[in-house]
């Protein structure tokens, strides 16, 4: 057992690899951001994420966390597309790539109205980033300085990518393995027959069977797809698979640039072999000709920095793993209470939907009346808010301090909210009869005001 042990760490993170799947997968990760964040600025979405809102939902723990002004906002975004370029090329990549996910992270702890699984992405393959020394070949900072130049490292600074991407996978996976997704088809019956327009597939959407075909084929699909990236013999057959499944996802779903991200992140499970192709080829469009793969230089961490930088990994993985599986800290259905739902690679689980009213009552004289949301907060914002219980109570606590300076002095804040899950029914949410101002959040506590979901 313990010669087994010593042989998958010297294989998995000790043994020198070439350094070519790296430094592609910097150049990767680096364009993509810096196209996806040009993107952003160009949709105008600075303006409408962080400008237009009066208020935010900011992440428990991260209420300190506030937007900038217009000039601050775009500022932040200018430097992170700046960052994200200077990753690709390699440029001061170090400095660069802490920008980034500093940037990066801040932006999206904004307001967790804006959550999306690849921005949980981003931010983790942006922390890994920094990480590894991914601009010691072929990058700008080797020609300005050509003593930094690796042509091998350990396999773990590879590994670590292949690590994240292989757990993201599982747990999507893991995750569809439910009645809904797979007795029920939901909710792709709900979503496909929406796309019957599309051209060629788009007739055959609303067949009953096409749901369950993709419902099985997705969870099959994620259970599998990270096994096949591994192996060699089907390594290709894998990631043909990757590129037909997001994209289709993509097309169907419109789901932002998730399935893009993930495209190109799986090309670190290509052997160096194609990855040196690939450098070559980006080589040849250069006039100056040169063997980069000539020498053989060896790049290693010190010691002390290794054993820090394995603990550092070891934490962050074992985060990894937990973070899905906390929802089992929870009684009630997952998708309709959503603790434990974020951060943990359910995609595209459930369509929910719902109207809530919340109203203030004074004390003092008993007069109720309802709150008109579009006075505090945008559509989308109250959109996002109606389903999710964390932010149903930070709304309340908003109105409660609102209320409180217009002279209420402990305003009771109570939600009317009816919630529909997978084409289940419209039923009673929140405990009407609760006061939302008193209520705490924490961050693991059961949130006993959410009504149990009956069948």
């Amino acid at each position: 057992m313990k010669n087994l042990l010593n042989k998958i760490t010297t294989v998995f993170f000790k043994k020198q690899v070439h350094i070519a799947p790296l430094a592609v997968f910097r150049m990767v990760f680096g364009s993509v951001m810096f196209a996806s964040t040009l993107r952003f600025i160009w949709k105008g979405w600075i303006h409408d994420f962080y400008i237009e809102p009066r208020l935010h939902f900011p992440f428990y723990g991260f209420e300190w966390i506030q937007a900038f002004g217009a000039a601050g906002m775009y500022t932040l975004y200018t430097c992170m597309a700046i960052a994200a370029l200077f990753i690709a090329l390699g440029f001061f990549y170090r400095v660069a790539a802490v920008a980034f996910f500093l940037c990066f992270c801040y932006a999206e702890l904004v307001d967790k109205t804006y959550y999306l699984n690849h921005y949980y992405l981003v931010s983790i393959l942006a922390f890994l980033m920094i990480l590894v020394p991914a601009n010691r070949f072929f990058s700008l900072d080797v020609l300005r300085r050509p003593v930094l130049k690796a042509t091998h490292v350990p396999a773990w600074a590879i590994n670590i990518f292949k690590l994240q991407l292989c757990i993201i996978y599982f747990f999507a996976g893991l995750s569809k393995l439910t009645v809904d997704w797979l007795v029920h088809a939901m909710p792709m019956k709900i979503w496909l027959p929406a796309n019957v327009s599309l051209p060629l597939i788009g007739p055959i959407l609303n067949h009953e069977w096409v749901a369950y075909f993709f419902s099985w084929a997705g969870a099959l699909f994620d259970l599998s797809v990270a096994f096949l990236l591994l192996n060699k013999t089907t390594r290709i057959f894998a990631y043909c698979l990757v590129i037909v499944f997001h994209i289709l996802t993509a097309i169907l779903f419109q789901i932002g640039m998730f399935p893009y991200i993930m495209i190109a992140a799986t090309t670190i499970f290509f052997s160096e072999a194609i990855h040196k192709k690939i450098i070559q080829t980006i080589q040849s469009f250069f006039s100056k000709k040169e063997d980069t793969f000539r020498t053989e230089i060896a790049w290693q961490y010190s010691a002390a920095k290794r054993k820090a930088l394995f603990t550092c990994l070891f934490v962050f993985f074992f985060l990894q793993v937990l973070l899905p599986l906390r929802y089992l800290l929870y009684p009630g259905k997952l998708l309709w209470t959503e603790e434990g739902y974020r951060f943990s690679w359910r995609v595209m689980l459930m369509e929910k939907g719902g109207t809530t009213f919340f109203y203030i009552k004074n004390p003092a004289n008993g007069r109720k009346f309802e709150i008109n949301n579009a006075r505090f907060i945008t559509a989308f914002q109250e959109r996002m808010m109606e389903t999710q219980p964390d932010m149903m109570l930070q709304y309340a606590h908003i109105l409660k301090d609102e209320y409180k300076k217009q002279g209420i002095a402990n305003p009771i804040v109570t939600v009317e909210s009816y919630i529909t899950l997978n084409g289940s029914g419209s039923r009673l949410y929140i405990d009407s009869t609760v006061n939302l101002a008193n209520e705490k959040e924490s961050l693991f506590g059961h949130k006993q005001w959410i009504l149990p979901f009956e069948k």
